[in-house]
């Protein structure tokens, strides 16, 4: 780390705590040449995120959109708020650690479904109906009808 006041590129970290509630660790460093002090802080780069839409347009990933779209499927079920922030916390971090910068909805909606598959099956066929675009009742249908071959 480069001294603001010397410049000299070496230092040694005399004191290291945690900031910004465990989001950053705040170091305390003294120039080996001028042995002045100074702060810097250490953050997690996070690799943006963005989404390619059925369409070919491309949006930042946003968790409130995909949070809103579970709680509709969740509606008047007893799915607690919580579990489904669990559930896009879960999403979100696998899509974070593949370190892929653009996902498609193709890809997000089939975590999703493969999560509610296991929290809630209604959820999951309300949420299937909508993503998947169910033309009529035979591909609801078909699509109930996978759902007990599993069981």
């Amino acid at each position: 780390m480069k001294c603001p006041y010397c410049a000299n590129p070496e230092s040694k970290v005399v004191d290291s705590r945690p900031a910004d509630e465990g989001a950053s660790i705040r170091r305390r460093r003294e120039c080996l040449v001028c042995h002045k002090r100074f702060t810097t802080y250490e953050t997690i780069e996070s690799v943006p995120l963005v989404v390619i839409k059925k369409d070919g347009s491309r949006q930042a990933f946003d968790r409130s959109k995909l949070l809103g779209s579970m709680l509709k499927s969740c509606e008047k079920r007893s799915v607690s708020l919580g579990t489904l922030e669990n559930i896009v916390s879960e999403i979100e971090q696998k899509l974070q650690n593949e370190m892929e910068r653009e996902v498609t909805t193709v890809r997000i909606g089939n975590m999703v479904m493969e999560k509610l598959k296991q929290v809630d099956e209604v959820a999951y066929v309300r949420f299937a109906s909508v993503y998947r675009q169910f033309k009529d009742i035979n591909t609801f249908m078909t699509e109930l009808g996978k759902l007990l071959d599993e069981k």
